[in-house]
């Protein structure tokens, strides 16, 4: 790869030079007649001779356009904007020179038809591709209405989720979600319920960077997938309304409304939702423990179903204040309250070597939680002069309290279902995490059409989970002190970044350079018979990226995207802590504060043909890498957090997104993957080789009468994550809508056609046991999704330039 690298950067700027020698760039300013700048034109670029455009841009907020790596010939412009009449320029030359062009200003008039009602029919494109990124909108495909957020992103191309709601992209772990550029600093169970609680309905878009710059965090071996929020930007006030309903074994809900409000000096938007929890885990597990020469010892089978219940609330509300052209600051209030309720009734029956009963364990876990967030923004950005120096900061505030109340109910039957014995163990789980940040980016545009970017960023979290567990005899309760704990943690990163770009004829860098120095401290409280113990480590490293993307003719239909980084995955402290907590009698969840951070290299070349097809190859290297891993001990079985000594993974990719007809688009995501992990385990090497493919594809049909279908699927084939080996899965989903005005839309959808999406498999490397598991869920369901808008715009009201980037432009929570 190293060889591939080098002759990609030797050659490119060859190419970029050679190509300059004889282009063009034609530059010009669109204004109305008052001399306001006119942004969002529509400017198409015309060669003499021929009626299609050659190449199209839009104005900026000023009003300019450039058409950069123009060849020698006879030109005219087009430009279109609402409420404009249409403005062509008189016919203009460029010389072989490569002499830049300056046409005469474009001055648009309005346009004295009256327009009613519009309703907007353009559609966006599903995918876009960026030199640092895929961008995904979400309204683009139908079936999200009434979803949510994790849903958006299961069917986003390269992304997976699991039946844990572990999320993975381009098949490797360990990936930072975002929402709205800022880090969601949650992990697990709980950012999975986090996501489940956020209404697809406030989502505008998901930013997919398996290898982002470096103004992001270093954090996630995988990449980041930033989640940006709709922001109603009209003029006036308007406000948004989505009910749903979703029907599968259970029926549950999810509701929203949103709304905005906007004159000359403020903006304010906000958004509540409110939704249910009624699903449920169907989960049949298989045990045989061997001899030490291989015999069959003991059979143990069991049988475990999740109900899970409750409601949640989520509410956002915001400001932002348009000081002056150039400075713009925001505050943004967000809250969350969940309510969680799990229902598992279980059913394990032990059998002799010979196939005989022995004995059976009948449980009933409950637990009955709840889940508050409390986050608070603010912002401020100032531009120093008009298309110059720019300065971003933010400060964040964030709390969450967690409360968990568990009851753990066995009773153990002889063979013959005579009672041998019942115990009663209760738990109670507060947690409590404070989290402080503070960031600021610096953007300075240099000569020559050079971009640098810098900044520093600090953030300081605070932890305290304990689990305080009790045995429940004859009414009378005991401290578990086996069990019980109370673990402390705190961490402090402090962090800077400087990056550069700069779009060529034909050649786009961008390059960066990320410092961060970590320090943290563990510290696990004492009770009556275990002792206080603590640990501190600290350490700093350095991470680059870069990123590059050649057109290989003027038109841009075949490019290349080159992107190279280095990341990190820290232990989630939740995974640090160093708790028992037990599922079922002979089942625990165990915590590992031995966990080190992991480090990943990766680097990926694509060939993207016409903006539609895109082709890659793609190689990480990762060490120590988290995952999931099973011990058996005894007849017990311990599933904890634990670094995977060496995992490298190559991926083939091959995405195509394309509307051949006005009434037929596709969308087709393919990846083939090869992956090796390698490690020192509990009872010996590691070492797993796996070779398997995954496709994502989805087809949208636009009927008659505002109809429109679609169908979409997934299907991974059988495949090794380090110990586990999973089977083949996939699923049908099918989505119909009908526009019934502009105000109103209604949309049906059924996921999971066919029920085929089965999660089950193998757990390999256990001592002396073979195991297996499969697990049914209510993936199959019936969505419902009304959709109402109010409100009318205002016209005539001054503009102000909110941001100068897309990611900062659209920064603010929603």
């Amino acid at each position: 790869m190293k060889p591939l690298l080098l002759t990609l950067l030797a050659i490119c700027p060859y190419f970029a030079f050679q190509q300059a020698n004889a282009q063009t760039r034609i530059a010009g300013k669109v204004t109305d007649e008052q001399q306001q700048p006119v942004s969002a034109a529509t400017v198409a670029l015309l060669r003499q001779g021929t009626a299609a455009p050659v190449k199209l841009e839009v104005s900026e907020k000023d009003g300019s356009f450039i058409f950069e790596g123009q060849p020698a010939g006879t030109y005219s412009i087009i430009v279109t904007a609402i409420g404009m009449l249409k403005y062509e320029t008189a016919p203009f030359t460029t010389d072989s020179t490569g002499t830049p062009v300056t046409v005469p200003p474009v001055i648009m008039k309005k346009s004295d038809i009256a327009l009613k009602e519009v309703a907007v029919t353009a559609q966006k494109k599903f995918v876009e591709q960026k030199i640092d990124r895929t961008v995904v909108n979400v309204d683009a495909v139908i079936s999200n209405a009434g979803t949510s957020a994790l849903d958006v992103l299961e069917k986003s191309p390269g992304v997976r989720v699991d039946q844990n709601g572990g999320i993975s992209l381009k098949g490797q772990q360990g990936v930072t979600i975002y929402i709205d550029d800022k880090p969601s600093y949650l992990s697990g169970t709980d950012l999975q319920n986090f996501l489940r609680s956020m209404p697809a309905s406030t989502l505008a878009q998901v930013e997919i960077m398996p290898n982002p710059p470096a103004k992001y965090d270093a954090a996630g071996n995988g990449g980041v997938i930033n989640i940006k929020t709709a922001k109603r930007k009209i003029r006036g006030f308007n406000l948004g309304l989505n009910l749903s309903a979703r029907v599968s074994k259970y029926s549950s809900s999810t509701n929203s409304f949103d709304f905005n409000y906007r004159n000359n000096m403020v903006n304010l938007f906000g958004n509540f939702g409110y939704g249910t929890r009624n699903n449920y885990n169907d989960i049949d597990i298989f045990r045989k423990y061997k001899n030490e020469d291989g015999s069959t010892r003991s059979i143990f089978t069991q049988n475990s179903y999740i109900h899970r219940l409750g409601g949640a609330y989520k509410g956002s509300f915001g400001a932002d204040f348009y000081l002056s052209d150039k400075t713009t600051a925001g505050i943004i209030f967000n809250g969350l309250a969940r309510y969680p309720k799990n229902r598992n009734s279980s059913t394990g029956t032990l059998y002799d070597a010979k196939n005989n009963p022995d004995s059976s364990v009948v449980s009933q876990n409950d637990e009955d939680g709840s889940f508050k967030y409390g986050g608070i923004n603010l912002n401020l950005r100032h531009d120093f002069r008009k298309n110059g120096p720019s300065l971003l900061a933010n400060f964040d505030y964030l709390t969450y309290g967690i409360d968990n109340d568990q009851t753990f109910s066995n009773q153990n039957f002889k063979s013959d279902g005579q009672l041998r014995s019942s115990d009663l163990l209760t738990g109670q789980l507060p947690s409590n995490i404070k989290i402080y940040a503070g960031k600021a980016d610096y953007t300075h545009p240099l000569n020559d059409g050079w971009q640098l970017e810098a900044g520093a960023k600090t953030s300081y979290t605070k932890t305290s989970n304990a689990a305080n567990y009790f045995n429940v005899i004859e009414n009378i309760s005991k401290p578990d002190y086996d069990k019980t704990n109370h673990f402390n943690y705190q961490e402090n990163i402090n962090a800077a970044y400087v990056n550069i770009n700069k779009d060529f004829n034909r050649l786009s860098i961008q390059a960066g350079l990320r410092f961060e120095s970590t320090s943290i401290k563990g510290h696990q409280l004492g009770n009556a018979i275990k002792s206080d113990s603590s640990f501190t480590r600290n350490y700093s490293n350095l991470f680059p990226t870069l990123f590059l993307l050649y057109k290989l003719d003027s038109l841009s239909n075949h490019q290349l995207k080159f992107n190279y980084g280095r990341r990190i995955d820290r232990p989630y402290y939740q995974d640090m802590n160093p708790f028992i907590s037990p599922l079922d009698k002979f089942t625990y969840y165990v915590g590992n504060p031995y966990l080190q951070p992991s480090f990943s290299s990766k680097l990926e070349l694509a060939y993207i043909f016409h903006n539609w097809l895109t082709a890659s190859i793609g190689y990480s290297d990762t060490r120590d890498q988290v995952f999931e891993t099973i011990e058996i001990v005894g007849n017990n079985y311990y599933s904890r957090p634990a670094n995977i000594g060496r995992t490298t993974l190559t991926t083939i990719g091959l995405d195509a997104s394309l509307a051949p007809t006005p009434w037929f688009s596709f969308q087709l995501s393919n990846e083939l993957n090869f992956v090796h992990a390698k490690s020192d385990f509990y009872d010996g090497p590691l070492d797993t080789r796996s070779t398997y493919f995954y496709t994502q594809g989805l087809l949208q049909f636009k009927l008659k009468k505002n109809w429109t279908l679609q169908v979409d699927g997934t299907y991974q084939t059988r495949f090794t994550n380090a110990q586990f080996d999973l089977a083949g899965r996939g699923r049908i989903n099918a989505a119909v809508a009908k526009m019934i005005s502009r105000k109103v839309s209604v949309k049906l959808s059924v996921s999971d056609i066919f029920f085929n999406n089965i999660s089950q498999g193998t757990i390999n490397n256990l001592r002396l046991t073979d195991a297996t598991f499969r697990t049914l869920s209510d993936s199959r369901a019936a969505i419902l999704t009304v959709s109402f808008r109010f409100g009318k715009a205002v016209e005539g009201q001054r503009k102000h330039n909110n941001s100068g980037a897309d990611t900062e432009q659209n920064r603010v929570k929603n």
